[in-house]
Formats: C-alpha cells, sequence, structure tokens
C-alpha cells in the first residue's frame, strides 16, 4: 500500500480527558507514571465498608485498595442546564462522562457548537450501572420514572443529546475489553466515511462490593490491591475508577483543520478466542496471537518494528504469563540485546479500570508516544519464571523511545474478546516565532466566577508550560478554538509576560471594543495556524448526592433550589427556568409533609412566575406560624 493509502486510513487522536485515581487530566495523569505513584488507596466509608467484607472466609473481600477518583459527587448542573434535583438523581457515570467530554473537545480545539446536528459517533465502553442497581436495591417505591435515566444506554446518549450529535451513539459491553473495543468500532466508522469525528469513553465506577467479592471468590483480587505484572508475586488486581474519553478524526481532515494530532492510529483488531480454550472464561494465547496478527496487518506495520506495548497487565496469575508469551513469540524475536519490547501496564499505579482500562492504557501509550518515553511499570518485582523474556523488558526506570515511535495496547475481556490497537507518533510542524506583534487574548466563561477561575488559569499557563508556544497560537486558538460565553475578558500582549500583565489589570476601551464587538474578523486577524494546549474550563461544581439535598425551611427556595435549571430573576416564568408540573407536584407533597395540612392543587397549579411562588410560599409560612 502506498503512503497515501496508510494517510487515508489513519486516524488522529486529537482530544484527549480523563478523570483517573491521582489525576484530573491527561497532564496530570503523565505527571503520575514519570513519578512513579502508586495511586491506590483504602476504600472510603462513603463506599462501603470494605474492612467489614474482608474475610478469608466465603463471602468475604480480598483486599481494601482499589483505586478511587475524588469528588465524584461533585457537577455543574447549571452548565448542562439542570436542576439540582435532576442532576442529583443522574448517575455520576454520565455527569463526569459529560464534563471529561466538554475537556476533550477543549482540548482538540473544537467547538461543540460547530458540530450540533452533524453525524458524529458516541462510543462508551462501559459495564457497570451500580448506581441504577443501589437505587433498586432500596425496594420498588425506588424504581420511579426518574431511573430510567440511569439505564447504561443512556451513556452515550446523554452526550448525543447534550451536544446535539447524530451519529452512532453506542455502549460496548465486552467486560475488560469494552473501551478499548469501543475505539476499534469507532475506527472502522471513521475509514468507512459513516461519520467524519467521533467521541470514545470508557466509564468505570465501582460503587457497590458485589463484582470485587465475586472476583475475590474467583481467585482475581489482589490481597493488598497492587497490581504487580510481569512480577512472580502477582496476586490479581484491585478495581479502579475511571472516566476516559478521546476525540477522533480522519487523519487527513485533522491536518487540513490545523488539529493538534497527539497521536495516530494506524490499525486495530478485535477476536473472541472461541473454543480455543477448554473454558469461556479462560484466556487463549492463540485467541490472542490471532488478535495481534489482525491489528499490525491492519496497520501495515511489521512487528520488529514496535517499540512499546502497554499491556492489558491486570497482575493475574493466569493471565500475565499468556499475554507475555503472546507477546514475546509475535514481536520479541529477532531483536537486538540493546532494544527489546517495552512492555508496561498503567494498572501498577493507577488499579484496574476495569471495562475502562482499554482506554486509559490508550492514553498513557498516546502520552509516550508525544513525550518520547515510557514511565516504570511499578510492583513488578521477581520476574515470572515461566515467561522467556528473551526480547521483552518490562521498564523500571523512565525509558527513552525514538521521537517517531510505535506503541500497541492491548486489554482482554472476561468475554473472551481481545483488543489492539497500533499507534505511531504523530509529525509536528516547527512552531514559527513570535515577532513582536501584539496579540488579543480572549477569555469566556458561563458566569463571572468561571472567567475569574479561567483568567487564574490562563495567567499559570502562560507563567508556566504555556511560554513554549508562541503568544500567537495561544491568541489564535482562544479566539477560535474556544466556545463564546457571555461573560468575556480580553488581554493584549506580544510576549507572555504582557499578556500575564494585562489580565492582572484593568481592561483598555480598546479591548473593551473588541471584547463587545461580534463583527471582528478573528479568522482574518490571526491567519493560518496551529491549535495548541490551553486550560479548560473551569467547572463551577457542588457536592450532588441522593439523600443530601439540603431541606430548608422556606418551600419556595427548597422548590427553585432543587428544579430551576437556568438563572432566574423574580418575573421569570416558572416554566422558563424548568418548574414544570412534576416539580409542583413535589413542592406539594413536600408542603403537605412540612406542614401538616392541607394544599390545594389548584392553587399551585394556578402559580406562574417566581414572584407568584415566593409570595404563595410567604403566605403559607404565615399560616403556619
Amino acid at each position: 500500500m502506498t503512503t497515501t493509502g496508510v494517510h487515508q486510513r489513519s486516524i488522529a487522536i486529537v482530544g484527549m480527558s480523563c478523570r483517573l485515581p491521582g489525576a484530573t487530566d491527561p497532564d496530570g495523569l503523565w505527571e503520575l507514571l514519570c513519578g512513579g505513584v502508586d495511586a491506590t488507596a483504602h476504600t472510603p466509608a462513603d463506599r462501603y465498608d470494605a474492612a467489614a467484607l474482608r474475610s478469608s472466609g466465603p463471602g468475604g473481600l480480598a483486599g481494601c485498595r482499589a483505586g478511587f477518583v475524588d469528588g465524584i459527587a461533585d457537577f455543574d448542573a447549571d452548565f448542562f442546564g439542570m436542576s439540582a434535583a435532576e442532576a442529583t438523581s443522574l448517575d455520576p457515570q454520565q455527569r463526569l462522562l459529560l464534563m471529561c467530554a466538554w475537556e476533550a473537545f477543549e482540548d482538540a480545539g473544537i467547538v461543540p457548537e460547530r458540530l450540533r446536528g452533524s453525524r458524529t459517533g458516541v462510543f462508551v465502553g462501559n459495564s457497570r450501572a451500580d448506581f441504577l442497581e443501589s437505587a433498586l436495591q432500596q425496594g420498588l417505591s425506588s424504581a420511579t420514572a426518574t431511573q430510567l435515566g440511569n439505564v447504561r444506554s443512556l451513556l452515550p446518549a446523554r452526550v448525543s443529546h447534550f451536544f446535539d450529535l447524530r451519529g452512532p451513539s453506542v455502549v460496548v459491553d465486552t467486560a475488560c475489553s469494552s473501551a478499548l473495543t469501543a475505539v476499534h468500532q469507532a475506527v472502522q466508522s471513521l475509514r468507512s466515511g459513516e461519520i467524519p469525528a467521533a467521541v470514545v469513553a470508557g466509564v468505570n465506577l465501582p460503587l457497590r462490593p458485589d463484582e470485587a467479592v465475586m472476583m475475590s471468590h474467583a481467585g482475581a483480587m489482589s490481597a493488598d490491591g497492587r497490581s504487580r505484572f510481569g512480577s512472580a508475586d502477582a496476586d490479581g488486581h484491585a478495581p479502579s475508577d475511571a472516566v476516559a474519553v478521546v476525540v477522533l478524526k480522519p487523519w487527513e481532515a485533522a491536518l487540513a483543520d490545523g488539529d493538534r494530532v497527539r497521536a495516530v492510529i494506524a490499525g486495530s483488531a478485535v477476536g473472541n478466542d472461541g473454543r480455543s480454550s477448554d473454558s469461556v472464561l479462560n484466556p487463549s494465547l492463540d485467541g490472542q496471537l490471532d488478535v495481534l496478527r489482525w491489528a499490525y496487518r491492519d496497520a501495515r506495520v511489521e512487528p520488529s518494528e514496535v517499540d512499546f506495548v502497554e499491556a492489558h497487565g491486570s497482575g493475574s496469575p493466569l493471565l500475565d504469563p499468556l499475554e507475555l508469551t503472546a507477546l514475546g513469540r509475535f514481536m520479541g524475536t529477532s531483536r537486538s540485546p540493546d532494544r527489546p519490547l517495552l512492555v508496561g501496564s498503567a494498572k501498577s499505579n493507577l488499579g484496574h479500570a476495569e471495562a475502562a482500562g482499554g482506554l486509559v492504557g490508550l492514553i498513557k501509550a498516546a502520552l509516550c508516544l508525544e513525550n518520547g518515553k515510557v514511565p516504570a511499570s511499578l510492583h513488578a518485582g521477581l520476574p515470572r519464571t515461566d515467561v522467556d523474556w528473551s526480547g521483552l523488558s518490562i521498564p523500571q526506570v523512565l525509558t527513552d523511545i525514538p521521537s517517531r515511535a510505535i506503541a500497541g495496547v492491548s486489554a482482554q475481556g472476561s468475554s473472551a474478546l481481545n483488543a489492539h490497537v497500533v499507534l505511531r507518533s504523530a509529525e509536528h510542524e516547527p512552531r514559527t516565532p513570535d515577532d513582536g506583534t501584539r496579540w488579543p487574548l480572549v477569555l469566556s466563561a458561563r458566569t463571572p466566577e468561571a472567567l475569574a477561575d479561567l483568567t487564574r488559569a490562563y495567567v499559570e499557563h502562560l507563567s508556566g508550560s504555556g511560554a513554549e508556544f508562541p503568544v500567537r497560537d495561544i491568541c489564535r486558538s482562544a479566539a477560535l478554538r474556544r466556545t463564546r460565553f457571555e461573560h468575556r475578558a480580553v488581554a493584549i500582549g506580544a510576549t507572555h509576560r504582557e499578556l500575564v500583565e494585562s489580565l492582572t489589570t484593568d481592561s483598555t476601551p480598546e479591548l473593551d471594543r473588541f471584547l463587545g464587538s461580534e463583527a471582528v474578523d478573528r479568522d482574518g486577524l490571526f491567519g493560518p495556524g496551529r491549535h495548541v494546549p490551553l486550560p479548560t474550563y473551569p467547572w463551577q461544581t457542588r457536592r450532588l448526592w441522593p439523600g443530601e439535598e439540603p431541606a430548608g425551611d422556606d418551600p419556595a427556595e427548597w422548590l427553585l433550589g432543587k428544579h430551576a435549571r437556568t438563572a432566574f430573576a423574580q418575573d421569570s416564568a416558572l416554566a422558563d427556568i424548568g418548574i414544570d408540573s412534576l416539580a409542583k407536584l413535589q413542592l406539594l407533597v413536600e408542603v403537605q409533609q412540612r406542614t401538616g395540612r392541607e394544599v390545594d392543587p389548584e392553587e399551585l397549579a394556578a402559580l406562574r412566575t417566581v414572584r407568584d411562588l415566593c409570595r404563595w410560599a410567604r403566605d403559607l409560612t404565615e399560616v403556619r406560624r
């Protein structure tokens, strides 16, 4: 196949975001990996009582450690047009996915508004509905219509609906290979021309102990919560929270659009073990070799060219030796001693993100290619004796790889579905240095508080990692590659220092005119250029969790606080801010419970504005007193 043909089949990773143990974004993940951090921790009490469940007898939990994401109850409901009540009843997997999808679009430099109505696809790897199951286990009284919004098919649908994306919107469940299989499906859809872009996610929030106990019975859980991939001491894995998102586009389209390509997907393959193993739950060496062969044939890459593989690497005494043997046989042979195939696993740092694990591995591999280094895998210890290590090496220190490297990513599911994706390093054009021209930097946010936070983030960015990018590209990306919200600020400068000084001083009339003018030709002002990294939107989150809603004494405050979907004034129509008939019915029940007196439903239904509601509630309170 010609080089042109290869490029036509290549898929660009243009955006990445994540919420992982110890890391709130890909930069944080890279810092964690390079620092050799073990981000697992003891199970917090608000998940379940792991200590009480830990037992050596039947029904026990093998270990108390796992990987946990901080703040899973925190959400910016106002940003996504939700009332507090709606957001509180929503599975946190959906809430975190919405925020990560927005961040991935921002990382890609894609203004979501420009995708509205497009055939963009959404593919989500997921195998859990713990939030829904926990609610239903409370009894039939909890099986309300509200829970329909938490079925797993709503994970991609919620993203498609909010961004108005009209392409495929599917959940992929192949157990621990779900997210990487979702990547494969997206690649096929992009190559066929079915969709112009794809959002691919892996989501996993273990809120219940059931599956961990089941896996403990199967001998798959590590006693101390540490995944020792490739070690003779490996005794299983610890589960991990994870929300990870990538945005994919055809490689040629990404180049034409001036996108920042973070890595290139050259090929992929999935395949089931079939009856090549003696049980549907037992892994197969032949099955893994098949998928490796298919993936590299699809990528037009010779096995000897591969520099690094991010393995499934769960730390399983059963899976590890088969996976390492398959990698050794397929791409570890005929290598010089000074260039072994590097094999690692992020699970040694984070725990096993199960259905999301493959996408976590994909983001790690893309970061390795971007930075030209492979971090050490933790807890490797004494190498397994049942593996031929000739041609293979698990890095014990941060190890350099070529600037134009090739990496593979593997995932294996208990469904016997194996997946492998082949990545190439992206080629980056040299940056054009600044020439002393003063450029405007435009920032915007939905609220004054968010704008203040965003301004501080830009000051930090311009004074730190952002200083390596030309001022023109930073200003161009902020003007053309970010959503324009109603609250705005503008700075101007020829250097990073000047922009920082401008951001921290009052605007001039000249800047105010630029800020307020929608007629400014921003494309013509900046000319062609490349998208560069910028700070992401500063979420204005608050904790929203069932059973923790503030009660309050004022029925009007209770209703508006729970159900209002937008900012409002006294003259705002209740219907316009989300106070519908169902919300009024809930208020009626709440008032009757608080006051012990009957409330006329017709009287409540007749209320039209916020002022009417507040007056009615005030009169009701005075009568009660």
